[in-house]
């Protein structure tokens, strides 16, 4: 059986091991591979297994041999499922396992705003504290988080992670959820997105990407923000119109936003975010720590393994 994998460089840049990939089957690794490249990489494999390579109508249809389409991720917009479940081929994904890491992204961008220890230390090795006629200084307005409010918008494995982590520093934490099966747990109180705009002083995406849910960020979610309230987006760029966020942050109208993830990615040359005032950006890396790729890997070699067995798991298609 022929495996390509098509970017395996995103999961394992080197430090990590595929052997128990290579067990079952002929695998074919490329660091990356384009669109226009696809079809000629992947010919003669029956599973093809990406992270963001696409695998649009025209691939599936164009490769007679697959049988099987593992994502390496959660998301699985890259692969049109439609199409791969008309020529009776399974998709599989990787649910939760980087909801760790995410959650721990997220708590870095807000302590990033709420003591700056970035700026801060950059300002020591510049000299600025050996020139202070006190024995401290400040960059910034210092705030302790115990006692703030923590809005989760999307309350999945992610946002109730993130949600333990506010309740551990005394955080209030109102969480918002398509529909609510069980209550919530104590501590945590169901809220309207209105009233999570409207109340919180950290707001943090965790929602799919919906039609719904697109530019959930926009000027009128932005108007009923506190000034001081720092938006939080580690879940998709699309979430958030982006030209109203970075107006909304030269204008002063919210306090910051910090954002792992951006409409388009890398990001294009003018993106307006970037350079805006009071915006932390990281380069997609919640998902990336070695723990959660170790999860990602083993989990992506076990969607195979099922999928050979005839008992396939994780099923999107």
């Amino acid at each position: 059986m022929k495996i390509v994998l098509a970017d395996a460089y995103t999961a394992n840049p080197g430090d990590l091991s595929w052997s128990e990939l290579e067990k079952l089957g002929e695998c074919e690794f490329h660091d990356r591979t384009p669109l226009a490249e696809m079809v000629e990489r992947c010919a003669g494999a029956e599973v093809v297994l990406t992270n963001k390579a696409v695998m649009n109508a025209e691939v599936i249809a164009a490769l007679p041999d697959l049988k099987y389409i593992g994502v390496c991720a959660t998301g699985f917009n890259v692969v049109d499922v439609a199409a791969a479940r008309a020529r009776g081929i399974v998709v599989t994904n990787v649910p939760a396992y980087s909801s760790a890491s995410v959650a721990q992204l997220v708590f870095a961008l807000i302590l990033e705003f709420t003591h700056g220890v970035g700026r801060h230390a950059q300002s020591v090795a510049a000299g600025k504290w050996q020139g202070c006629a006190d024995f401290s200084f400040s960059e910034q307005t210092l705030m302790e988080l115990q006692g703030k409010t923590l809005g989760v918008i999307g309350y999945g494995d992610i946002g109730a992670s993130v949600a333990r982590i506010g309740l551990a520093f005394g955080m209030k934490v109102l969480a918002s959820k398509r529909t609510w099966s069980v209550a919530p747990p104590e501590g945590v109180t169901a809220a309207s997105t209105d009233e999570i705009f409207a109340q919180g002083d950290f707001i943090s995406l965790h929602c799919p990407l919906t039609e719904e849910t697109k530019l959930i960020i926009g000027p009128r979610t932005l108007g009923l923000m506190k000034k001081t309230a720092v938006l939080i987006n580690t879940g998709r760029g699309p979430l958030v119109d982006e030209a109203a966020l970075a107006a909304a942050l030269h204008a002063g109208q919210i306090g910051g936003a910090g954002l792992d993830v951006l409409s388009a990615e890398p990001p294009t040359a003018g993106s307006p975010l970037i350079g805006a005032p009071n915006c932390l950006i990281t380069p997609h890396i919640g998902w990336a720590t070695k723990e959660a790729r170790v999860r990602l890997i083993a989990q992506v070699v076990e969607n195979v393994r099922a999928w050979q067995a005839g008992s396939p798991v994780n099923v999107v298609s």
